[in-house]
């Protein structure tokens, strides 16, 4: 069992790992030094940051500690901005981006941001299919009822909305001539 525990002062047993040692000093072990973020005050961040990226050059524990650092802060201080916190534990943000933690919320915003985008996509064309759809039946049967169609009215009628483009096709069986089409546009445009 191991307890971890702000000082050495509440023993709670052989394996303990102490966040804040009582003598001012820091903990020993760069993995003790990246949980003792959690407890630290602000003031004493940078320095322990700073103190686990020098161990990091010689020390892979220390190098792979560092990757925990933008989580833990980010845990502890989740209700401030990201400039502020990479500024207290001396860290950047690009140490926010190569954390795992990042990447995994991009990664999920970015997947859900596509899947909005195509399920918007996929309205979209559906509307659009649907009033071309609409304007060619519409524009057959006012070729039956009216007579051929000049190309200003046939380009009145395709730029019609799709709420015109129903009215329409309800009163176009209506028409007699060709005259009724055009009052009819000519109120509706």
């Amino acid at each position: 069992m191991v307890v971890i525990c702000p000082h050495r002062q509440l023993n709670f047993g052989p394996l303990w790992v102490e966040l804040q040692p009582r003598d001012g000093q820091e903990p020993a072990e760069p993995l003790t030094q990246v949980l003792s973020l959690l407890m630290q005050p602000e003031v004493r961040l940078p320095g322990i940051t700073k103190s686990l990226r020098h161990q990091a050059v010689s020390n892979p524990l220390a190098a792979e500690a560092l990757q925990l650092i933008p989580a833990i802060l980010l845990s502890r201080f989740n209700d401030r901005p990201i400039r502020e916190i990479c500024a207290m534990g001396g860290i950047t943000i690009e140490d926010f981006t190569q954390s795992r933690a990042y990447q995994e919320i991009f990664g999920q915003g970015q997947a859900e941001g596509e899947a909005r985008g195509k399920a918007e996509g996929k309205a979209e064309g559906k509307a659009e299919g649907k009033a071309l759809g609409e304007t060619t039946v519409i524009l057959r049967l006012l070729n039956r009822r009216c007579g051929p169609l000049d190309a200003a009215t046939t380009a009145r009628i395709q730029a019609l909305p799709l709420e015109r483009l129903e009215a329409l096709a309800e009163t176009l069986l209506d028409f007699s001539d060709h005259g009724d089409l055009t009052a009819w546009l000519s109120q509706h445009s």
